[in-house]
């Protein structure tokens, strides 16, 4: 089983909610930066850069594997400063699964979610 943290937009965006996955991000082990600037953390993202570029090749690999071992928690912490709060954390093996175990819990929440 696996973790799902349910992230909510802030009231009145026009974005769906998240449901975000707790684990080990393999894409964020190999583009580190890149891959934190594509998700919007911009501060870890450019120190990351930076580190990896101007840094020796031992920095650039503990960046890497930073980010692949926190991603979720960076993805996370740069969803709730811009406003987003975790509404539900559900357990299940997969995305779909889990998205169902919390519209049957909290039916509620299904308008926050796009088909």
């Amino acid at each position: 089983m696996r973790a799902f943290a349910v992230h909510v937009p802030p009231t009145g965006s026009a974005r769906p909610a998240l449901l975000l996955e707790e684990r080990f991000s393999w894409w964020a082990l190999l583009f580190g930066p890149l891959w934190l600037l594509r998700h919007r953390v911009w501060v870890w993202g450019v120190l990351g850069l930076a580190l990896t570029v101007l840094g020796p090749w031992q920095a650039g690999l503990a960046v890497h594997a930073l980010c692949g071992l926190c991603a979720a928690d960076l993805r996370a912490n740069a969803l709730s400063r811009r406003g987003w709060r975790v509404e539900a954390v559900v357990m299940a093996d997969d995305d779909e699964t889990a998205l169902r175990r919390l519209l049957a819990a909290r039916p509620a929440l299904a308008g926050l979610f796009r088909a």
